[in-house]
């Protein structure tokens, strides 16, 4: 699939599409919980794995700044290492010739301010942000929304201890002299670590899109196009030695033909079934089987439609 390629049906910012996106990790980390030693996040009750939407919606972001970050529209405003919040609402102000006078402006310059940011950056207006800190450019909800995602079954966490042929200090690897007969003793050769690792994983999440505030977000078939295509390909411009293999493993879009839906989206993602693997230890993809409709109208379901973009 391509952003040329993708069905135009899945790009109409004039309907409302409801998706399922699958992915795998196998000996990674998807997404370590920072308040449990960076362990992969779970539910403690069910012991399935949990990725939270941000991590989802950074990967998307990662994905579009490095494909399209260097045209005007798909700039991305948050992500690390670049310029504080404030200096980019500020650089709004300026290019639109509005003095800044804090939290206290004007309504129909902060309307123009958000417009601005929403133009020039892709996350903002497919996502949202909240920009009312200091230079007020005021608060956008984004027409796509992500919930966590969920591992189909149970998995388990491995704490692995690993070692580095390397200190870090050079008073630990310097040679101590002994006052026992035998002499000097060596330093200090290696140092522990720890890495967090999930030995397989199916994940499942859920997306809407709303047309209602894509309409006042300027969200277009080209932001609609490229989103599709960065939840597909995002997995192989993120790679790391932590999060293991990942990848998309299944993309399904519910379109609507009116804004408002023709369905509820929970009856439509129970459509896509995945059963518990019959495996004793799922370790791959082919240990599950996806089971969906046929693409095209669904029956008993007028006026949706269904695209498999992955899968």
């Amino acid at each position: 699939m391509t952003a040329t390629s993708t069905p135009s049906i899945t790009t109409d910012t004039g309907r409302r599409h409801d998706f399922v996106l699958l992915f795998d990790v196998r000996d990674g980390n998807p997404n370590g919980d920072p308040d449990a030693g960076n362990l992969p996040r779970v539910d403690p009750e069910t012991m399935q794995g949990l990725v939270t939407d941000v991590a989802i919606k950074r990967k998307v972001r990662d994905y579009v700044d490095l494909a399209r970050g260097s045209e005007g529209r798909f700039k991305i405003y948050i992500q690390s290492g670049s310029e504080a919040l404030n200096t980019i609402h500020q650089r709004a102000y300026d290019d639109l010739g509005i003095k800044s006078t804090g939290t206290k402006q004007a309504r129909e310059d902060v309307d123009r301010a958000r417009e601005w940011m929403c133009r020039n950056f892709f996350d903002i207006r497919t996502f949202g942000a909240v920009m009312s800190t200091g230079v007020n450019c005021g608060q956008v909800r984004g027409p796509v929304q992500l919930t966590f995602a969920r591992s189909v079954d149970p998995i388990i966490p491995l704490d692995l201890s690993i070692t580095r042929v390397a200190v870090t200090r050079q008073e630990d690897a310097a040679v101590v002299e002994s006052e026992e007969e035998g002499g000097a003793t060596t330093g200090k050769q290696t140092e522990m670590g720890r890495k967090s690792a999930v030995p397989y994983g199916l994940y499942r999440a859920h997306g809407f899109f709303n047309p209602h505030f894509a309409e006042k977000t300027q969200v277009d078939g080209e932001d609609l196009a490229l989103f599709w295509r960065a939840l597909e390909m995002m997995w192989d411009v993120d790679r790391s030695a932590s999060r293991g293999e990942m990848a998309c493993r299944g993309l399904y879009v519910f379109t609507h033909e009116s804004k408002l839906g023709n369905a509820a989206a929970h009856r439509l993602f129970d459509l896509i079934q995945v059963p518990s693997s019959e495996a004793a230890a799922p370790r791959s993809f082919a240990d599950y089987h996806v089971e969906c409709p046929a693409d095209g109208s669904l029956e008993g379901l007028p006026g949706v439609t269904l695209t498999s973009l992955v899968g």
